[in-house]
């Protein structure tokens, strides 16, 4: 598994997962979520003002957006495989002394580290047109029940 080193640009870890997908014998699609490495980031929690570009057409009972950046296209993983950012899943954010910073208080992942999706992510070009970090929007999974 891959780490990258915090710095004062990403003070924070997370951990970044995606699916093997399978189908079983009846044709439902089943997906089983594998920790593919942690990667250093820095989010904070949005402000009012902010639209994601992804929006689900679902009643959110809780909205809780994060607003960051990381040095890595999440959309890839380690292994260069490309991903729909549907399809990636984002928990574990530590602080830099590890601590884990959102923590889910009820439901199935009571005390555990809560889930995250990618609403956006987009490229952030420097004055070199070399793409200095991804700017990235984080959304609470509704599906806090995923085993990751």
């Amino acid at each position: 598994m891959e780490c990258e080193p915090n710095d004062f640009m990403f003070p924070m870890q997370a951990d970044v997962f995606y699916p093997e997908i399978e189908q079983s014998a009846y044709g439902n699609v089943e997906k089983s979520w594998k920790l593919d490495r942690k990667v250093a980031c820095s989010l904070n929690p949005a402000g009012t003002a902010f639209k994601e570009e992804v929006t689900p057409r679902i009643d959110l009972s809780q909205d809780s957006l994060l607003l960051g950046r990381t040095r890595q296209d999440l959309r890839f993983s380690s292994l260069k495989e490309s991903f729909p950012m549907t399809n990636v899943l984002i928990s574990n954010i530590t602080d830099k002394n590890g601590n884990e910073i959102y923590l889910e208080t009820a439901g199935p992942r009571q005390g555990k580290s809560t889930i995250f999706e990618i609403a956006t992510i987009q490229p952030f070009s420097g004055p070199f047109n070399t793409i200095e970090y991804y700017k990235v929007v984080l959304r609470r999974s509704e599906n806090q029940g995923t085993t990751v």
